[in-house]
């Protein structure tokens, strides 16, 4: 029959379908932050330019899927998925579905906005897209509708905002996870092999960062950093405004990638495409920025104050910017052996040091133990 058929044949077991992609987004709402880099790049614009990459992440694989969560002053909200629940309903069901597209142009010469078409008479946009994109907007109007005067911390809830997302991540891989089979039909108490074994999805986390990190946090995020270098799950953060310290060190511990956009942050969607695209398979083969410096810094536990030198307690390595009272670390009360410190030195007299003769400078002594006479 082959002399026959002269079409190619392929086995199609030798073919493995392409893993999915989890990219779990953390946009950093914080309104005395985004007004502070207003003229510069505004919120509206940038969620724009957010929305193109996600979109873009969609496309790449027909399996990746995307998770996007608002780190607030005070809390952590998911923009998408949105909760069945929510305590606010969104702005999009209280305005009868007519949820409107997002803003690619600001107001022109006159003041005016132009016309946003309606997502439903979009005929070319994929309607994964616009369900996303409607979810996000009417999660962030909702979000910033309910934020009070006595809520703009200068400061933002990361470290909430990255335990959400390692719980979600948790729970999607679940999902995506084989049943468990015996490696050998004949026993079946062996397993496969691990390192045989293929991730059924690669997750990752990206922070859009645009505050300094809040020292009294130091703890809970460093907990959540750990927790995702232990699951081999990178921390991507792209800092729009500062060089946040805590996050460069969670892109260091996790291998993810820092960059900062300080300089530049209208080239929000440049530096969002040609630096975070890529997936965790996909830098494998690529040249992926790196830091040129990484701020090593911890915050102290007494005062929660970023030092450069502090005291370590040997036990459960609390970090104190002083000496505690009584030497006694504040965490769980062991003595700290501080050997030598804080002693006041002992003075040693200096010895005189004595003088050398320069060479022809002494007078020679006469061998005649008498003075020379003088005139009667």
């Amino acid at each position: 029959m082959n002399r026959i058929d002269a079409s190619e044949h392929y086995d199609e077991s030798g073919f493995t379908g392409q893993t999915p992609s989890l990219l779990t987004v953390v946009i950093d709402t914080n309104p005395r932050a985004w007004a502070a880099i207003h003229d510069l790049l505004p919120i509206s614009k940038a969620i724009a330019n957010i929305l193109v990459f996600i979109n873009a992440h969609l496309a790449y694989g027909n399996e990746n899927q995307v998770a996007v969560l608002a780190a607030h002053t005070n809390r952590a909200v998911w923009l998408y998925p949105v909760s069945p629940n929510p305590e606010h309903p969104p702005l999009a069901r209280r305005r009868n579905g007519s949820a409107k597209d997002v803003e690619m142009a600001g107001p022109d010469h006159h003041g005016h906005r132009p016309r946003e078409p309606q997502l439903g008479t979009s005929a070319n946009k994929y309607p994964q897209f616009a369900k996303i994109e409607s979810s996000i907007l009417a999660s962030l109007r909702s979000l910033i509708d309910s934020t009070s005067p006595s809520d703009l911390n200068p400061t933002t809830l990361i470290s909430g905002a990255l335990s959400m997302a390692l719980s979600y991540i948790h729970k999607t891989s679940l999902a995506f996870e084989s049943p468990k089979t015996s490696a050998d039909p004949a026993n079946p108490t062996t397993t496969p092999s691990a390192k045989t074994a293929v991730p059924n999805l690669h997750a990752r986390i990206l922070v859009l960062s645009v505050s300094q990190s809040e020292p009294a946090q130091y703890i809970p995020t460093m907990n959540a950093v750990f927790a995702a270098s232990h699951a081999r799950i990178p921390i991507d953060t792209l800092a729009l405004y500062s060089a946040p310290t805590f996050l460069q060190q969670a892109a260091f511990i996790t291998n993810g990638v820092f960059l900062s956009a300080a300089a530049n942050p209208r080239g929000l969607l440049t530096y969002l495409m040609f630096g975070f695209l890529a997936d965790v398979d996909a830098r494998a083969s690529l040249v992926v920025p790196t830091q040129d410096s990484v701020d090593f810094r911890a915050a102290c536990f007494c005062h929660r104050n970023v030092v450069d030198t502090g005291f370590v307690c040997s036990i459960c390595l609390s970090i104190f910017c002083d000496v505690p009272e009584n030497a006694e670390c504040l965490t769980c009360g062991t003595k700290l052996a501080l050997g030598n410190y804080g002693a006041k030195p002992a003075v040693i007299p200096r010895k005189k040091k004595k003088r050398k003769r320069v060479n022809g400078g002494g007078r020679e002594e006469t061998g005649s133990a008498t003075g020379t006479p003088g005139p009667a």
